[in-house]
């Protein structure tokens, strides 16, 4: 009996182990097959961009794995334009990116000729739905659209930006400016210590935009509250711009299960409720409007009216208009406060370009008298001063489209050799322009790496050579408010201040320079935190 369990026992366990092997063989096999498909289609994806060479890593830089790994040695991720921009196109100004594991193969390029095909109308490139997720929160805009609909846009878009607005936008940047001196205690103090700069050039830029696309009673101590009262609209605008991602990306049930997210929730639905409002009190201002011209002149204002004259198809709906308003909160507060503060610590480590600019302030306005608008187009040392820090660090750093058909794109060769090259490239491919390797590419500037206002000295001050707005006819619409108001708060700022860099105990310019001029990086890409120390300048006395 004994031998018999005991030869029933062998059997079960020689059984038990005949399974394990054969598991074992079925999960190699199928790990086989994995890399057979996926050796497959690395490839083919190779192929399929004629094997232009570049980057080979386990995922794409701008899929999810991408986003939330980054850059490391052994993996790219959307920050390698920055963290890698120094080596990344030394041997080509277009490069290709071909993941391993998982993701669509990507080309991106520094050239701005391959840029220029990029952003013409012709249908070849074409916006996809994921580049343009955050633009859309409170509907579609004249950033996220393309062909018929984008004219549409823009149509709607043209008249409200004018010499009337940018008349609009000098005053009150002029007196916002003059608003925070006082407010902050400034106005009777030889020296202010700012540890952070952005917190001022923020709320600048916020309540510049506020004023001047809604035509908000903004000021810098007392801002405007929603319908509801509950929330102020500043307060409101900047918790759903700095938290969007969270708004666009978080799953239903978890926003349910999140108390954290009630309060943005309640942001987010109080100024969308807010712009609705806003859209009916002016569409009812301008049809009861009896005669001679209608008075507001923000951009909101401006638009609702546009959209008033227009017929049929061409008319947006309500959606469409607050859209298009808080796309350019969305982007245009962030791009001017981030480079306004990215101006400051570039001139308090250029002593000397800060000298000329100042130079030529006193030149054009003196002493005594507040800027004008008129003073604006004799102010190019102000303005270049503002480009060659967006240079640096240009805001929408990434330019993202797809292929909307099979085509062949004519590359350039290397720097030094003539000519271009073919390169077939298939629909659906993605195409990102890096803007900052074009701001870095040695093709286009001289001493790229060195802070030189200079080289924009005698530009017209719309001349698309300056790039980080784009161009062509997709260039951004609101460059001119963006440079409107930067020169006016530059103008403003720089004769009245000195601007040297706040070193903590012990530590260098170098050290500080090292620790500053660094990107954060989201939606748009912005610098580090920028302390300065201001120093009030003499004026000479009268005789």
């Amino acid at each position: 009996m004994a031998i018999f369990l005991e030869h029933r026992s062998l059997k079960f366990h020689s059984s038990t182990f005949q399974t394990d092997v054969d598991l074992s063989k079925v999960i190699y096999a199928f790990l086989i097959i994995i890399v057979i498909e996926r050796i497959v289609a690395f490839q083919k994806a190779c192929r399929a961009i004629n094997h232009l060479p570049g980057i080979r890593s386990p995922f794409s830089p701008l899929g999810a794995f991408g986003a939330i790994l980054g850059t490391r040695w052994w993996q790219t991720g959307s920050d390698m334009v920055w963290l890698r921009k120094k080596d990344l196109y030394q041997t080509n100004e277009t490069i290709s990116t071909v993941s391993w594991l998982y993701g669509s193969p990507m080309i991106y390029t520094t050239n701005m000729d391959v840029m220029k095909q990029f952003t013409s109308t012709s249908g070849l490139f074409v916006k996809s739905y994921e580049a343009t997720l955050g633009s859309t929160l409170y509907g579609p805009n004249v950033f996220s659209t393309d062909g018929t609909e984008w004219r549409k846009h823009r149509r709607v878009m043209g008249p409200a930006f004018s010499n009337s607005l940018y008349q609009m936008v000098w005053d009150e940047s002029l007196k916002t400016y003059q608003d925070m001196v006082s407010a902050e205690g400034w106005s009777d103090k030889k020296t202010v210590d700012v540890p952070v700069t952005q917190v001022a050039t923020f709320k600048f830029a916020l309540i510049v935009l506020g004023l001047c696309a809604f035509g908000f009673d903004f000021n810098w101590t007392e801002p405007a509250a929603t319908t509801e009262g509950e929330m102020t609209v500043q307060e409101a605008m900047r918790t759903v711009i700095d938290n969007y991602l969270y708004l666009i990306f978080t799953p239903p049930w978890m926003k349910r299960l999140m108390p954290s997210f009630k309060r943005l929730q309640k942001a987010y639905d109080q100024l969308g409720q807010f712009m609705k409002n806003q859209v009916q009190v002016r569409r009812e201002e301008i049809r009861g409007y009896a005669s001679g011209e209608y008075t507001r002149k923000d951009v909101f204002s401006m638009l609702v009216q546009a959209n008033e004259c227009e017929a049929g198809k061409n008319k947006l709906e309500d959606s469409d208009l607050i859209g298009n308003v808080f796309v350019m909160l969305f982007a245009g507060h962030e791009t001017t406060a981030n480079t306004l503060a990215t101006t400051l610590a570039f001139l308090s480590l250029h002593q000397d370009a800060q000298d000329e600019v100042v130079q030529q302030i006193i030149e054009v306005v003196g002493y005594d008298r507040n800027p004008a608008f008129e003073d604006y187009n004799k102010l190019n040392k102000v303005l270049a001063a503002f480009y060659e820090a967006l240079r640096f660090f240009p805001a929408g750093y990434l330019m993202l489209r797809v292929m909307g058909e099979d085509a062949v794109i004519p590359i350039p060769n290397p720097r030094g050799q003539e000519g271009t090259q073919p390169c077939p490239i298939p629909k659906g491919t993605w195409v990102v322009v890096d803007m900052v390797g074009v701001h870095r590419n040695p093709r286009y500037f001289e001493e790229p790496e060195k802070y030189k206002p200079s080289r924009w000295h005698g530009l017209p001050n719309d001349s698309e050579q300056f790039t980080a707005f784009s161009v062509g006819s997709r260039a951004c619409i609101g460059r001119k408010f963006a440079t409107t108001e930067a020169v006016c708060f530059l103008t403003m700022f720089l004769r009245d201040w000195k601007v040297e860099p706040l070193l903590r105990a012990g530590e260098t310019v170098e050290g500080w320079k090292t620790r500053v001029l660094d990107a954060k990086i989201g939606f748009t890409l912005g610098i580090k935190d920028v302390p300065v120390r201001l120093i009030r300048r003499e004026r000479p006395s009268r005789m």
